[in-house]
């Protein structure tokens, strides 16, 4: 599956600010890691997002969110933020925060 380079790169762009950042292609899409954690990525033209299990119902209930059923079989604590809600940087953002704050509380796989 390709994936939509603009984004990758809008999603590259807001993500530089923030340490421990990497890439890496998966799921067909590209990955984007923060200390070894996969915390978001892009796969065809949406946003994909791990929100934690904790986190899921809320960012469901979100203005274009879908369950992220990459198998056929939605997987929990995991979101796809479709392409209506990421026109904006802020938007974009605010999804990316998201996934960076479940993240954030996870144990460092590397540097």
């Amino acid at each position: 599956m390709a994936y939509d380079l603009d984004l990758a790169e809008r999603v590259r762009g807001l993500l530089a600010a923030h340490p421990g950042v990497s890439e890496r292609k998966m799921f067909g899409g590209l990955c984007f890691l923060q200390w070894g954690n996969m915390t978001c990525g892009v796969a065809g033209d949406k946003l994909m997002l791990r929100v934690g299990p904790d986190g899921y119902e809320e960012a469901l209930a979100q203005p274009h969110a879908a369950p992220m059923d990459f198998t056929g079989k939605p997987m929990k604590g995991m979101v796809y933020a479709l392409p209506a809600g990421l026109d904006t940087d802020a938007a974009l953002a605010a999804w990316l925060d998201r996934a960076l704050r479940f993240s954030a509380g996870l144990p460092r796989k590397g540097g």
